[in-house]
């Protein structure tokens, strides 16, 4: 696995070549696409020069987030469909094979199989999209209690939900984003984890939750950096991913209002200071 950066993860706003240098300067061996920035830049230039980028400055291509407004009205949807495979041919030419988007724990119109229903049919055509590309297709389950708490119905919010709602896609290229917050928010174990394959985990997200909440009272946008108050169990989580050979990207999302107001460069060295410190803690090496 590896280090991987993400600036819309942390609040930051840059073009792609500053989000690259960062990346650079402090020791991410990754950084997370912004592929429609970078989609734009390939049809200005080429994409041989935005792989050159990516090769000067020493940095790996890491995932991307689903361009499809999947939960949109239909004519929205198929725009970004039919736009679908540029972004995932040149996602595979910079050599990413990893998208990933996020399901929604809750629905204020639809029933639980109702709602599953409209998920695979949305999301089918994606992932059939992206195997024609080579890539995985990773869904993001949000654990904590209180996002879904204020809404009618509630959805998957669980790791085997959204291992289930992959295995229905039917795609074979579909596994899940893990995020440790939601982990823990969703009461999930060191088990659960050691159940998974590493062909079931497409990208990984990491961070803390504060101290003085419980796992069904914490906020989904109030976080930590990943070992700053021990509340999520960082050790088994990461010592789970070495253990079945994960090779892929590890990215800090803390959503955290203190680390926002920090400059860039201080704000993505607290980032990797946080990764070294987890890093040590699971004795990664």
């Amino acid at each position: 696995m590896f280090r991987c950066l993400n600036t819309g993860a942390l609040s930051l706003s840059v073009p792609f070549e500053e989000a690259l240098g960062l990346a650079s300067r402090h020791d991410f061996a990754g950084l997370d696409l912004p592929l429609g920035e970078l989609f734009r830049l390939a049809k200005a230039s080429s994409v041989q020069e935005v792989k050159d980028h990516f090769h000067s400055a020493g940095v790996l291509a890491g995932g991307w987030g689903l361009p499809v407004d999947y939960y949109g009205d239909e004519a929205s949807y198929r725009a970004g469909l039919e736009q679908l495979p540029a972004y995932a041919e040149l996602a595979q030419a910079l050599g990413s094979s990893r998208c990933y988007t996020w399901i929604k724990s809750f629905s204020d119109t639809l029933e639980y199989d109702a709602n599953l229903e409209f998920h695979i049919q949305r999301l089918r055509p994606v992932a059939r999209i992206l195997a024609d590309y080579g890539c995985r297709f990773g869904l993001e389950f949000v654990g904590a209690k209180t996002f879904r708490a204020d809404h009618r119905y509630e959805f998957i919010s669980t790791l085997q939900g959204a291992l289930d709602l992959g295995e229905r896609l039917a795609t074979g290229n579909v596994g899940i984003l893990l995020d440790s917050f939601h982990w823990y928010t969703s009461h999930g174990s060191s088990e659960d984890l050691a159940s998974l394959s590493v062909d079931q985990v497409v990208s990984v997200h990491v961070n803390d939750a504060p101290a003085h909440r419980g796992a069904d009272e914490q906020i989904d946008n109030q976080r930590l950096l990943p070992g700053a108050s021990g509340q999520i169990n960082i050790k088994d989580f990461l010592q789970a991913l070495r253990r079945m050979n994960y090779q892929g990207p590890v990215v800090v999302e803390p959503f955290n209002a203190e680390l926002a107001k920090l400059p860039a460069d201080e704000r993505v060295e607290a980032v990797k200071q946080s990764l070294d410190n987890v890093w040590a803690l699971a004795d990664l090496g």
